[in-house]
């Protein structure tokens, strides 16, 4: 598993694109207590991620519609929307499979993508999008260095991201599924930092 290192300069050398960020117990900021975030980019101007187990209120995929002036009297579905994150709220943003790839696209590895068009919402509310995705408004966003702090602060942790618990519905047990992957349980855990 890709750990975050230091090198002389206190650049990060190894990005965490594609991974899965878990927060910590002890995460203080209520905004991300016990999320998990999929990191859609990682690089020295900072990261940018989509929280992928806490809904967005009670805001449903039709009211989306029917705010962006989408005329679509019955969509083939009806996803839930999701908290990406506490940036730009009112954003939507689609991550997805890479069956579906469109101008507009960033595929983010050989299994997701994100696309941030309203073609995207079009597609799956006539049955002809992705085969797998996630609707969130809103992202998580860090300055350069920000996260590598915040990992050194003992606030996060990080997984390699498999697809099926990236798309798994099952929203409340995601944080913990994503522990297991560690293969410690979350008692094993502390939010203290150590030092050696």
């Amino acid at each position: 598993m890709p750990r975050l290192t230091k090198s002389p300069d206190s650049k990060t050398t190894e990005s965490l694109t594609g991974q899965l960020l878990i927060a910590m117990p002890g995460m203080e900021d209520p905004r991300f207590q016990r999320t998990v975030i999929y990191v859609c980019a990682h690089n020295e101007d900072g990261a940018m991620g989509l929280v992928v187990n806490r809904l967005f209120g009670s805001i449903t995929f039709e009211d989306l519609l029917e705010q962006l002036d989408m005329n679509i009297p019955q969509p083939m579905n009806n996803l839930p929307v999701h908290y990406g994150g506490p940036v730009e709220s009112g954003r939507g943003f689609v991550l997805h499979s890479t069956d579906y790839v469109r101008d507009g696209t960033l595929v983010v590895n050989d299994d997701v993508a994100l696309t941030a068009t309203i073609d995207i919402l079009r597609a799956i509310s006539e049955d002809r999008g992705p085969r797998r995705n996630i609707l969130l408004l809103g992202y998580a966003g860090w300055g350069p260095g920000q996260l590598d702090a915040e990992f050194q602060a003992n606030g996060w942790l990080n997984v390699p991201c498999d697809e099926k618990l990236l798309f798994d519905t099952d929203l409340d047990a995601k944080w913990e599924r994503a522990i297991g992957k560690l293969g410690v349980s979350v008692s094993m855990l502390s939010g203290e930092a150590g030092h050696a």
